[in-house]
């Protein structure tokens, strides 16, 4: 049998991705690998979010065109792919710079990889189309469930960022239908996912048609999946804060499967670098809408995004991210340096930020977010959560979960409590973990 090797770099949607290119080469007979070496199809599933993850690429074509002449003379074929974002900004020129590619092909059109496999035995090949036919209704059916599993339900979108790719490479926003989407949950869950995130690029613009014929909102949507027997846990991610409805607002106190957690990033807290980045909202509006928010949920957990560096950021706009920050608190964030993407906007600026400048603000800002993290994660101490327990820990004896705040949680445990939701007194905290004991019930039971 043949054998798939799949590496996924970035965002929760290229991890989806990666697990539907598995499907897809499964479909057709490709078993599934962890070791490079023995792989016929190896795929680096891409993202061009950041200069360093499309160097990253790069790197791994050099050692993999190593790979493949050692497997040629051991008399093996190797067909190496290369899929997701870079594929789909670089295209042809992936081929010029890595000639051990054999198939380059853009988010849109991995349903094709069975055929454009085929074809590069005879020519290299590039799909980086955005075909009008939808690529999940040519997609076979997940042949594997993990307790937390992505769906993906929306694609694109139409903001256009200064600093942004996505528009480029995945396209305008789409969403698929209500039905679709309910049918791959049931599936999921049939095979033991008890955790769904709704994942797309900007999910909470959501509007795939209903089952009445009308467009659909993400709550409506949220309302329908809860409703599936077995499914205990609902979430989604990225989120645009201007699509931050009241009615998903709501959705945060009127649906008990929605979890506690809000990724919803604001990536500055100056109101001149939020202009000059196109994210047509304010400081203030962000604020007022986290106060909304939390008056709906007042336990919710927030994270956001943070660009420091961006073209023209100054000293003061700066100090009003840190001001922002320490107003508002987040459990966790990400953060990066602006680094600039081809073909965008901001690229074309001539007042970049000196990289000295933004490794020293990166730095305070991590270390102000990560003070705010380690007090979150200590206020759990103490207290009993409930933890879905999601795979066995590294330790034999040891089980891994999330709480609803999605914070990691370790305890001992059998295994047959995996996919089962348990209450657990946390303990300690360790550096990105929590530690904690099954309450004496649960752990009898």
């Amino acid at each position: 049998m043949k054998k798939a090797f799949v590496k996924s770099y970035g965002c929760q949607m290229n991890a989806y991705d990666a697990g539907r290119m598995a499907d897809v080469l499964g479909a057709e007979g490709y078993a599934a690998t962890d070791t490079v070496e023995e792989a016929d199809v190896v795929i680096l599933n891409t993202c061009h979010i950041r200069e360093k993850a499309a160097d990253k690429v790069y790197s791994e074509l050099g050692r993999l065109r190593v790979l493949k002449a050692e497997r040629r003379e051991a008399g093996h074929d190797t067909r190496i792919v290369v899929a997701g974002c870079v594929a789909q900004a670089e295209g042809a020129e992936i081929l010029a710079r890595a000639p051990a590619v054999d198939v380059v092909v853009g988010p849109q059109s991995y349903h094709n990889l069975p055929a454009l496999l085929a074809a590069s035995h005879s020519k290299r090949v590039v799909d980086t189309a955005f075909p009008v036919e939808d690529k999940f209704d040519h997609l076979p059916a997940r042949r594997t469930s993990a307790v937390s599993s992505f769906l993906t339900v929306q694609e694109g979108c139409d903001k256009f960022c200064a600093f942004c790719v996505v528009p480029y490479t995945r396209g305008a926003e789409v969403s698929r239908t209500v039905a679709a989407i309910r049918a791959e949950a049931e599936a999921l869950v049939a095979g033991g996912t008890r955790e769904i995130t709704l994942i797309g690029q900007n999910v909470n613009a959501y509007h795939g048609l209903g089952r009445d014929g009308t467009p659909a909102t993400l709550p409506a949507l949220m309302r329908d999946l809860a409703g599936i027997p077995g499914l205990l846990r609902l979430r989604y991610t990225t989120s645009h804060p201007n699509d931050m409805a009241d009615d998903l607002i709501a959705a945060h106190a009127d649906i008990p499967a929605l979890m506690p957690y809000l990724h919803l990033p604001v990536q500055s807290g100056s109101d001149r670098v939020l202009k000059a980045m196109n994210r047509k909202h304010d400081a203030d509006a962000y604020r007022h809408l986290i106060a909304r928010v939390r008056q709906a949920r007042p336990d919710i957990a927030l994270s956001s995004d943070f660009i420091v560096g961006f073209p023209g950021e100054s000293d003061a706009d700066f100090a009003e991210t840190l001001g922002l920050v320490t107003e508002i608190g987040f459990s966790s964030a990400y953060t990066f340096k602006y680094s600039p993407r081809p073909g965008t906007p901001a690229a074309e600026r001539e007042d970049a930020v000196p990289e000295a400048v933004k490794s020293e603000r990166l730095a305070a800002l991590q270390s102000l977010l990560d003070d705010q993290r380690h007090a979150y994660n200590a206020g759990f101490v103490g207290t009993t959560v409930e933890v879905l327990v999601e795979k066995a820990g590294r330790i034999a004896g040891q089980v891994v979960g999330k709480t609803p705040h999605l914070l990691t949680v370790q305890l001992d445990g059998p295994a047959a409590i995996i996919g089962t939701v348990v209450p657990v007194r946390i303990s300690r905290t360790g550096t990105n973990t929590l530690f904690g004991e099954m309450s004496e019930a649960a752990a009898a039971a």
